[in-house]
Parts: C-alpha cells; sequence; structure tokens
C-alpha cells in the first residue's frame, strides 16, 4: 500500500482531507483516528503533526505527505515538493515596533523571534546578518513587548494582528507558503502508485479551476464563438435538428465564466449552461 502522511489539525487539516475526499479516497471519520486504511484504492493513511510530516516522508517509513511549504523548508527535512495543492497559502514576513528598523539590512545585532527558526536562520545567513534567532512557540507578537526580541518572523495575512499589537510589517518577504505533496529526495517519482496518487489530485485542482459550458451557436458565428471557449485541445462541436445550429460543448476557466457568457450572449449564442466538474484526468 502506498503510505501517506496527512495533517492531523490546523488550517492544513480540514483542506486537505476535502481534496482528498474529492479525489475518491476514505477519510477518517473522528479525529482521534490516527491511521486510516483505504483498501480499495490500495492506500494508508497516517494523520500526523504538519510539522513533523517532512521529516518522516525524508526517513523512508512513509511515501508522500502532504504539508505546508513553510514546515517543510524549516525542518530541514531531506524532502522535497512535487505539487502544490492551492490551499492554505500565506506569506511569511518581519515585524517590528515603527521606527526599529526599515529592512533586512538593519537587523545586525538584533533578536528574530520566531516558530520557524530554520527557515529565518537561513534567510538571514543569505543576507550576511549576524543577528541571533529565539524559538517561539505560538503568538510571537508578545516577544517583543516583553523584550525577548526587537523583530518578530512570522505568517502575515491580513496585518490585523501585528497593527493590534503596535507593529509594522518590514523589509521583502521572507517567503510564499502553500500546501505542497512531499517525497524523499532520491525516491522514485515515476513510482505508479504516486504517480496515480498525484493525477488525482491534479483532477481535482483542474475540476475546482474549471466549469462545462455548454452553448448553441449560429454556424457563421462559430469561430467567434470558439475564439472565446477554446477548451482544453479544442471544442466539442455537434450540429442540431435545426440547420445552420451547432451545439457546443468546452472547457472554461470558473473565474472568466460569468464573462464569456455575456460575451456568448452578444454574439448570439443561446441556451448557454455552466456545470461544475467533479472529476477529471487530461
Amino acid at each position: 500500500m502506498l503510505r501517506i502522511a496527512v495533517p492531523n489539525k490546523g488550517s492544513l487539516s480540514g483542506p486537505a482531507a476535502a481534496m482528498l475526499h474529492e479525489a475518491g479516497y476514505q477519510q477518517r471519520k473522528e479525529s482521534k483516528e490516527l491511521v486510516l486504511v483505504d483498501p480499495v484504492n490500495e492506500v494508508e493513511f497516517f494523520y500526523l503533526r504538519p510539522r513533523d510530516i517532512a521529516i518522516y516522508v525524508s526517513s523512508g517509513r512513509l511515501d508522500i505527505g502532504i504539508t505546508g511549504r513553510d514546515l517543510l523548508l524549516d525542518s530541514g527535512a531531506d524532502a522535497e515538493e512535487i505539487l502544490e495543492l492551492g490551499f492554505a497559502r500565506s506569506t511569511f514576513r518581519y515585524a517590528t515596533r515603527p521606527g526599529t528598523a526599515r529592512g533586512v539590512e538593519d537587523f545586525g545585532g538584533m533578536t528574530v523571534a520566531t516558530s520557524y527558526e530554520g527557515i529565518v536562520a537561513q534567510h538571514l545567513a543569505e543576507n550576511g546578518i549576524d543577528a541571533a534567532v529565539v524559538h517561539l512557540d505560538g503568538a510571537v507578537e508578545t516577544a517583543i513587548e516583553l523584550g525577548v526580541a526587537q523583530i518578530i518572523a512570522d505568517v502575515v495575512e491580513t496585518g490585523t494582528s501585528l497593527r493590534n499589537a503596535g507593529l509594522e510589517v518590514v523589509g521583502e518577504p521572507i517567503m510564499t507558503s502553500e500546501a505542497v505533496v512531499v517525497r524523499r529526495k532520491g525516491a522514485d517519482r515515476d513510482e505508479p502508485k504516486v504517480q496515480q496518487f498525484l493525477r488525482r489530485l491534479q483532477g481535482v485542482l483542474v475540476a475546482r479551476a474549471y466549469v462545462m459550458m455548454d452553448y448553441d451557436c449560429r454556424v457563421e458565428h462559430l469561430e467567434q464563438a470558439v475564439a472565446l471557449t477554446p477548451g482544453l485541445e479544442s471544442p466539442t462541436v455537434s450540429p442540431l435538428h435545426h440547420e445552420g445550429w451547432v451545439a457546443v460543448r468546452s472547457m472554461v476557466a470558473a473565474k472568466e465564466a460569468q464573462r464569456i457568457m455575456d460575451d456568448l450572449y452578444e454574439l448570439g449564442a443561446r441556451a448557454i449552461l455552466t456545470t461544475a466538474i467533479h472529476a477529471c484526468r487530461l
């Protein structure tokens, strides 16, 4: 069986389980379950702390895992990402009290508090900055108020919690992160079960990003309509009972669907419908 590590809690857990379910895999019904065997798909899921997943995968005990890019890099594990999953996106940045520093070039001799000391230490070294790094779990915003550090490095989404703590973002982002599938470096990525798993997840990503659009169109307007809905290879075009009309079916980007429907209507197309795609293989 393919042995896969899945986040057991936190912001990665729910979306990861939802994606796996959409990909046709069984998922646990109780949060206390640590292992789930899916015999139909020949997969065994292990529910682990997101921060530990890259380490388990790099050891070779598990074949692949789902975790955050930030957690993968911070762990220093001998693992690599092989597929971006498009959820749990975040930006990792420095913050401090106004007037303390303009950017990383001013951090020399200061202390940086963070839950991701591996990432921060590497970033400081790459920029030639001699600064101390202190590891803290949880809310690092209080580190400055309590005098533990002059700078913090943390995930920033809206920046509201930083402003509430009297802090401001400084410098360029350290990195951007999202959920990724990870594999031990040097492992065979072409292993059939791994490839099947990746295809299923890629199918979910495409199904979420596209809709199927159907419409009727006059033959003389077909080329203009097809230009609006080119599909992946090309649209499916079928003659209708009424002479001079054709039915067109094509995949279009979901975020563009309403605009395309408007353009098709102006072109003279009618019976324009969109339907969700639940699964696909490209």
